[in-house]
């Protein structure tokens, strides 16, 4: 699952960007970018902020891709992976709700 590396490279690639263009605005190596886009590595938080930046697009989106890649990375090919997911969910409601 690359949802995140997708949108990165199709940002990328329509805004006319080499990857070793937008790889030196991150201050990473072209190779790393590459692997971000196929999912065969993860950003960090600092570089999806980056990311936002440079493409000018929505941090609140590219974060909740790049946290959807995260937690598939995890629990995506676990049985109960819905299961967890509701449960956190009511999890996050619970403590947004007491802060």
């Amino acid at each position: 699952m690359t949802i995140f590396g997708d949108r990165i490279r199709k940002l990328r690639q329509s805004k006319c960007l080499k990857l070793r263009e937008l790889a030196a605005s991150l201050d990473i190596d072209s190779a790393t970018l590459s692997k971000i886009e196929r999912g065969k590595r993860n950003a960090s938080k600092n570089q999806v902020i980056l990311l936002a930046k440079t493409l000018n697009e929505n941090l609140s989106e590219l974060k909740s891709l790049w946290l959807a890649n995260k937690i598939y990375e995890i629990i995506g090919e676990e049985e109960e992976a819905l299961a967890a997911i509701q449960v956190a969910e009511k999890e996050i409601k619970y403590q947004s709700k007491q802060k």
